[in-house]
């Protein structure tokens, strides 16, 4: 005895002397896999196939050897086709009565709503003359009896697959309804279709993929990856010719993976370009999912190190930076390592607070001030607040700073978020108010719900003299001795290179915010190793460096004030498992359990230390004119890697 789920399994069984060995199955629908069951075939299958379809009399004739062939070449094309089963129970809930079907269902519709009015009137009589309603007569026990013969009838003929297919019936922006995709939404759901779940609302419990067709297809010396099965090149087929949109493959075929290696492979044909560099396997496509990224094709490696320890607030702290720029994480972990020969650094929050700034317009002047005028007052505040924080547990309202631009106002709200970074939670907060303000000012129009009075990922003097996510200052006293010993310089010369290019060189290029050597560096190599948003490295990176000398000129004072840190320590990439494991690594994992946005200030804190140390070993390069030849023998490899990666 045998099973199988494949039409693929089937067909490379040996089957003796049966010359239709097509299986029973039902055509596709788009009701699920309910409507698709596994087919199991026994020996007892096979011998009434067998009686059925008796061996043909040798020598065969031409026209059953024609037919073989054909039938052999069908079978190597694996297309799917709609088979006509073999053996099903003849028995329906249609045979109840010697009628045809649709008087049999006129009767037994007919049947089950007058035995239930029948009954709902009796009740309501008993109810009415206090007679028990247990205390059935003759007349009420028959309507019972045919209104559970009638019901059972009913849900026999529709059957449970269809109340299913209503509740598990995909939407139409998934399955498209149109006739030249029948054969495409065949191929993505039939047996096979995936391994592990995906995550959404359809049910895919199917029975594993035939076995995979191998590529050649090599990434830095690992075994050939595999990318696609004989049905998988179908469904590649389809995509290269648009019948299947390419975002749609994670929902349709319900595995992540493979969705991402068709795509990737279709990709490659639509461009003729390769993409046997970029790896596919190792990742958790799942992970990502309606979250990360869209369209996954595979993942980027980028190399973290570890500069540190860092002696930051009397903690040491391994800070992991995720960069491809040579030179960059030791030229931190030297100033690292200065700070720690000096007793460490100490670090300041100032502000906590996360803003957005929507943009609404009236139709007079006089009506935008009113509203800014209303927001303004204190006597307002605690009601705009009460209103702000319904969004989320954590959201609390800071604050509302406004602008006017003729008649168009500017609303900044503030808003501390816990270890979010939270410009999620903010918006909904702002749309809260926002609401809650069109009961008063009805004529008031919403232009967008961010008007770049924030300002989130651009440079902004708001965000340097107000501040956005958490304002940070660290500072620290080198001594006069490690300066020269492990910085390679002299105090004052650090003094005057700070003052003539960290301050003076950047004003004359009109910099905002830019008053450092590298703090840009420090800021994006964390930020990717611990799961924040690249981009806000444009505020972030907001910093003035200050040195001068101290104790009589022996020592450094050096201190880098960041008014505009964004980090958050749960949501976003901060999921993802190497993301995670950095988090980890500093003690900052997820949502502070004692102090709601513990963990999110900590990593603040992290950051503009890692800051400090590389502004230090930076300038101290620079002084001691090791800029260049540090790169040439640490930024230059002589290792041919284009060779060694084929």
């Amino acid at each position: 005895m045998f099973d199988t789920c494949s039409s693929s399994n089937f067909i490379n069984s040996p089957v003796p002397n049966l010359p239709h060995p097509h299986p029973t199955r039902r055509p596709f629908s788009s009701n699920g896999p309910e409507s698709q069951p596994c087919v199991s075939f026994h020996y007892s299958y096979i011998l009434i196939s067998a009686a059925r379809y008796p061996p043909p009399p040798l020598p065969s004739t031409p026209k059953m050897e024609a037919h073989r062939r054909s039938s052999t070449k069908s079978v190597q094309s694996l297309k799917p086709t709609k088979t006509i089963p073999l053996e099903e129970d003849s028995t329906k809930a249609s045979d109840a009565l010697p009628l045809p079907l649709y008087l049999t269902n006129a009767v037994f519709f007919t049947l089950f709503f007058s035995v239930v009015y029948f009954l709902l009137a009796r009740w309501r009589e008993k109810i009415r003359t206090s007679t028990p309603l247990h205390v059935v007569t003759f007349s009420e026990i028959v309507a019972i009896l045919a209104l559970v013969a009638s019901f059972i009838y009913l849900l026999g003929f529709f059957g449970i697959d269809f109340v299913q297919s209503l509740i598990l019936r995909p939407s139409t922006d998934v399955w498209n309804s149109e006739d030249y995709e029948e054969e495409n939404e065949v191929l993505l759901r039939k047996e096979g279709a995936r391994k592990v779940p995906c995550g959404q609302a359809l049910d895919c419990s199917l029975a594993p993929p035939s076995a995979p067709i191998v590529t050649a297809q090599k990434v830095f010396g690992e075994k050939p990856v595999t990318v696609t099965t004989e049905e998988d090149e179908e469904i590649i087929k389809s995509v290269v010719a648009g019948r299947t949109p390419s975002y749609s493959l994670e929902s349709k075929l319900c595995d992540c993976k493979r969705a991402a290696a068709i795509r990737r492979e279709a990709l490659q044909r639509l461009t003729g370009k390769s993409l046997s560099g970029l790896p596919l396997d190792g990742f958790d496509y799942e992970s990502i999912l309606g979250q990360c990224c869209e369209m996954p094709i595979g993942y980027v490696q980028i190399p973290v190190g570890i500069a540190g320890p860092l002696l930051l607030n009397g903690r040491e702290y391994s800070v992991p930076m995720a960069t491809t720029e040579g030179c960059l994480v030791a030229s931190t972990n030297r100033g690292c390592k200065a700070i720690h020969l000096s007793g460490g650094a100490t670090s300041v929050l100032l502000r906590d607070g996360m803003t957005r700034a929507p943009v609404v317009r009236f139709g007079t002047v006089k009506r935008a001030a009113d509203l800014k005028l209303y927001l303004e007052d204190p006597e307002n505040f605690e009601t705009m607040a009460v209103v702000f924080n319904r969004s989320s547990r954590f959201a609390r309202l800071q604050g509302i700073k406004c602008a006017i631009a003729g008649k168009n106002l500017y609303l900044r709200f503030s808003c501390s978020t816990g270890d979010a970074m939270g410009m999620n939670m903010v918006s909904k907060g702002v749309q809260n108010v926002l609401d809650f303000l069109r009961t008063d000012f009805p004529d008031m129009d919403v232009i967008g719900i961010s008007g770049n009075f924030c300002s989130d990922k651009k440079p902004a003097a708001v965000n340097w003299i107000e501040g956005r996510g958490k304002s940070v200052v660290c500072e620290a006293i080198i001594k006069g001795d490690v300066v020269s010993k492990v910085l390679k310089t002299r105090v004052e010369s650090l003094v005057e290179l700070n003052m003539l290019k960290n301050l003076a060189g950047s004003a004359m290029a009109g910099a905002l915010g830019g008053f450092n050597a590298h703090a840009s560096n420090i800021v994006t190599a964390v930020y990717i190793a611990t799961g924040q948003d690249p981009a806000q490295n444009v505020e972030s990176s907001h910093c003035i460096t200050m040195m001068e000398a101290v104790n009589d000129g022996k020592d450094l004072h050096v201190s880098v004030t960041m008014p505009s840190i964004e980090v958050g320590t749960v949501g976003g990439g901060t999921q993802l498992a190497s993301q995670s494991a950095c988090l980890n690594l500093l003690g900052v994992k997820g949502a502070s359990k004692e102090l709601p946005g513990a963990n999110s200030r900590m990593l603040a804190s992290i950051v503009s230390g890692a800051v400090l140390a590389g502004e230090l070993s930076l300038m101290s390069a620079l002084a001691a004119g090791q800029l260049v030849k540090s790169h040439m023998k640490y930024n230059r490899s002589s290792k041919d890697v284009s060779r060694a990666s084929s």
